[in-house]
Parts: C-alpha cells; structure tokens; sequence
C-alpha cells in the first residue's frame, strides 16, 4: 500500500474515534456569517460622529523587534507579529495585533519571558496568571511560564496522568480538529538519531515499537484513567495541517482530558506500532483561534 493511501486511511480512522467521542457539543456556538455582519454594520451606524475634524495621522511603518532590546535593526525577532512592536521585557501581558492570517478580531495575548518561573510546571490544571491564548516564542519561553516544563519532549509526565503536552503536528496521520485531536506518543526512536544531527529524536526514524512502558506514554494512559486535566501548547509546525496551529511560536490553548489511549500500526516504513491518544477540550474556556474564515471561534 503507497504511503499517502495508508495515511489516509489512518486520518480516516483517526477521525472516526473522535466523532465518537462525541465533540461537537462542546464546539463553542457560531453566529452565522450574514447575522454577524448584521451586527457590525448596525454598530457602525450607532458609533457618534467625532467631536473633531481632524484625522489622526497615518500610522507609520513599523520597524521589526530584534532581539529583547527591541532596538531596530538586526536580526529579526518574530517574522509575522504585525502593527506593533512588543516589548518582551516587560512583566506584563500586552495586547498586540493578531498575526495577518488570522481572520478573526482576536488579539494575541503575548506571555510573560521570564528568565526563572514563578510556578511549579509539576501541578494539574492551569497555571496562574496565564490565560488560555497567550502565545510565546519559543518552547524555552513556554517552560520559564510553567505551562510545559520540557523543552524538547512533547509530554510532561506526572504520576496521576501527563501536566502538559506540546501538539506540534509531527505525525502525518495525526488528526487536529481544534477542540479535539489525536496525539502519538514517545519512544521507538533511536537516541543517536542521524549522521547529520545525532542525539535529535524529532530526526530519527521508527526503529521500533512504541509502548505503554515508555514513561511518557504511561503517564498519558493514566490520564485516561484519573481524568486529570492536561495543558496543551500548539506549535506552528502543525499550521500545515490543521487551521487551529499558530501562525508562529506556541500558544496555550487550555485544558484538555484524555479520553482512549490504544496501539496502533503507525505510518512508517517498518510499519513499527504508536501508542495513540484522544484528547478532548474541556468546556467553559475561551475559544480557539483559527486560519481562515471558516469559524469566528465565538463563545457563547
């Protein structure tokens, strides 16, 4: 069978097990498209008039932030982060444009970069002080926040289920679906990687069967079982395939419980096995950015 028959076949299979989770009672309500438009035109025609003539001055182009400085010039900080510059420096979320593909009216929420954390990444459920939706540049950022302590692994075990997990799109036949997704556990790669980068797990090929004795993947199975919430950063390197990933950097999109964990043939040459894992929002959180113009991600 060609790999992309077999991929999706398992996309197929993968989204099945969602669609029996049941997931769609807990998509946030969508006005329609025509009724929002409705609205933001009668919201114009009851705006006052300005109390004076005079236009405010065109806005002036805006230099690129380098480094933590923010001092012009350079080697570019952030590639996408568009109409203001961000003072990264600062020990306060500040709000700033949403990257240019995003279609909806929703400011990204930029963290805290912090060079030690204030809170154990070691607990269950959010952390305190950051709201779902705040957005960090690097894996290192999201760690100094507490939110995922790793840097590199993708699961952060705990002994009644995993803290965190980052879903950063590195498996084909992975399905993300927003508000629910399949996640493909840890191991079965091996640890001298390739001639080009050695010791780099994310490189190496399938080498062997994935299990439930591999720690990581044991933590996510006792979620299933003690149903303890699990924070979920989203990378950009899953923007090729699903339209909830960030333009850039990594963002946190709340909590999330672990509803099946099985094994299945994972999609690699040697046809080695994966532990797989369902994951389903929590409800009550604020929503998901999105893409494109399909969702305006609303809650009601």
């Amino acid at each position: 069978m060609s790999y992309a028959k077999e991929r999706e076949q398992n996309i197929a299979r993968n989204k099945a097990i969602l669609d029996g989770l049941g997931i769609n009672p807990l998509r946030p309500k969508c006005e329609p498209k025509e009724k929002l438009r409705k609205k933001a035109v009668a919201k114009k025609r009851r705006s006052p008039l300005p109390e004076s003539d005079e236009l405010d001055e065109p806005p002036k182009k805006i230099l690129r932030i380098v480094d933590d400085s923010n001092e012009p010039g350079g080697a570019r900080r952030s590639s996408r982060l568009a109409g203001k510059t961000v003072d990264y420096k600062q020990e306060q979320d500040r709000g700033v444009p949403e990257p240019i593909t995003f279609k909806r009216s929703q400011k990204l929420k930029v963290g805290q970069v912090k060079s030690k954390r204030t809170y154990d990444p070691h607990m269950y459920g959010h952390i305190p002080d950051v709201e779902v939706g705040t957005w960090w540049a690097t894996r290192e950022d999201c760690s100094n926040a507490s939110v995922h302590g790793p840097w590199v692994s993708g699961i952060a075990p705990g002994p009644d289920g995993a803290y965190s997990i980052a879903l950063s799109g590195g498996y084909d036949d992975d399905v993300d679906e927003g508000y629910a997704f399949t996640f493909t556990g840890s191991g079965g790669r091996d640890l001298k990687g390739t001639k080009t980068a050695p010791k780099n797990l994310r490189t190496a090929p399938q080498s062997s069967d994935q299990s439930f004795e591999d720690r990581n993947n044991a933590a996510l199975q006792r979620s299933v079982e003690t149903q303890k919430p699990v924070r979920v950063i989203r990378g950009f390197k899953g923007k090729t395939r699903s339209k909830y990933a960030p333009s850039e950097g990594y963002r946190y999109d709340g909590l999330y419980l672990v509803k099946k964990a099985w094994i299945e043939k994972g999609l690699n040459k040697g046809g080695f096995l994966v532990c797989k894992f369902a994951f389903v929002r929590m409800p009550g959180q604020e929503a998901i950015p999105v893409n494109d113009g399909d969702d305006d991600g609303s809650d009601e």
